[in-house]
């Protein structure tokens, strides 16, 4: 018995859920006391208010993620001046080596 209750993938359950969600939406729109006509007047409503809020929420998204690309390209510029910095102290300092020892 425990074996079949740990065969129970997450994807399974996550599926059975999302089933009987749907049934339970089609139940509520066939057994709704509102006519056909008033209840495609409100799925309509509600899927034009969700779509705009979708919207929204992608240019806040993008907005947000404009933000963070432009921070990384002004942290990676930084940290390339520090590399050609550390870079050119290092052969100035290579070369005074090369010639303190080959004088």
């Amino acid at each position: 018995m425990e074996n079949q209750n740990a065969n129970c993938s997450a994807q399974a359950v996550a599926l059975a859920f999302l089933g009987g969600a749907l049934a339970g939406a089609i139940a509520g729109i066939l057994f709704a006391p509102k006519s056909g006509e008033e209840t495609r007047r409100e799925l309509k409503g509600f899927a034009r208010k969700t779509e705009e809020d979708v919207i929204e929420k992608a240019k806040e998204v993008r907005a947000a993620l404009d933000e963070t690309i432009e921070r990384g390209k002004h942290y990676m510029a930084e940290k390339k001046a520090d590399v050609e910095a550390a870079v050119k102290a290092g052969r100035e300092a290579m070369k005074e080596k090369m010639d303190k020892c080959c004088t």
